[in-house]
């Protein structure tokens, strides 16, 4: 049986000194700059902390997720709802201490949060690292969710083995053809594919819940159907199957609506059509998935943060 090696804060610490923690591989120096791709820093970098009952039930639970949102991306997708905290060129982060932020979480645990979710994690593992180290020295040990886009970097998952307990990617693309001109990047669907596989294998194709139906283990992954991709939603679907299983727990999201960035895009302008979520469904009950979640076609105004807001998703000071 092979021992995992715990990933220490000195150890993330050092990895931001030459950063090539995600696929962007920029080798930069976070800690006295330039800065890289993502064009965060060595500091903690939140925008959020918040607790959030919007995610998959199993999931947020009864009580929801504490989710901590890092600011920036190492994607740049124009039509990110989050996009408030997302783009790069934006200051989007609140200065907080480790000690303040592993305060704030423990207040949302003893809420009866029973999971601790890291969203847009890819460019801030060491980060997190510390945050969920800190938090387990203060004697917590909520379930780890990892919640990404996709765009990891498959030796940085393989050193999260047994951190994480939940896996939660995206997997936005079919083939490498939309990458570049929806989110800044070349070779999506080549290393999100491999990232996927990476966690499959740490993961399996079930998700382990405790007694209140709250995920202990597993991995779940999310697909968005865009307007006028059925075609790239179908491809997707397909590589899912055929290079994962079609076990998996498979979430399909209806929810994409049209933020002021692409209000005049050819192709993004809108929300998805009834007709186009149904070819897509239709598509994932002829390749035999069966484990998951789909939404409701009307989601598409459901889920509209605001980060405005120190709950941006219940919009709340």
């Amino acid at each position: 049986m092979n021992i995992l090696k715990p990933y220490t804060d000195q150890e993330a610490w050092n990895d931001l000194a030459d950063c090539s923690i995600c696929p962007r591989l920029c080798s930069a120096d976070r800690i006295n700059g330039p800065l890289g791709y993502c064009n965060n820093d060595s500091g903690f970098n939140i925008s959020t902390i918040c607790i959030h009952k919007g995610e998959e039930p199993v999931i947020s639970g009864k009580n929801g997720i504490c989710n901590v949102f890092f600011s920036h991306c190492n994607l740049q997708c124009i039509f990110c709802q989050n996009f408030q905290i997302s783009q790069n060129r934006t200051n989007a982060s609140q200065n907080r201490t480790l000690e303040a932020i592993t305060d704030e979480i423990i207040e949302y645990l003893d809420q009866g949060c029973k999971s601790l979710g890291f969203v847009s994690a890819s460019h801030m593992v060491p980060q997190m690292v510390m945050i969920i180290n800190s938090v387990h020295r203060r004697g917590r040990t909520p379930y780890i969710v990892y919640n990404s886009n996709g765009y990891d970097k498959t030796e940085t998952l393989r050193r999260l083995e047994g951190l994480i307990d939940v896996y939660l990617p995206d997997f936005k693309y079919g083939d490498n053809e939309l990458g570049k001109p929806f989110s800044d990047v070349n070779n999506y669907f080549t290393v999100a594919l491999k990232a996927l596989k990476e966690m499959y294998r740490q993961m399996g194709p079930n998700v382990i819940t405790d007694d209140s139906g709250v995920a202990m283990r597993g991995m779940i992954v999310r697909h968005l159907v865009l307007p006028l991709q059925v075609d790239n939603s179908i491809k997707a679907l397909r590589t899912l199957a055929d290079q994962l299983s079609p076990k998996i727990y498979l979430s399909l999201m209806a929810q994409y609506h049209p933020i002021a960035n692409v209000m005049d895009h050819p192709a993004l302008s809108r929300s998805i059509t009834k007709d186009e979520y149904e070819l897509v469904c239709n598509e994932l009950d002829s390749l035999g998935f069966v484990n998951g979640w789909v939404q409701e076609l009307e989601s598409n105004t459901e889920y509209l943060p605001d980060f405005n807001f120190n709950n941006p998703f219940e919009k709340t000071e």
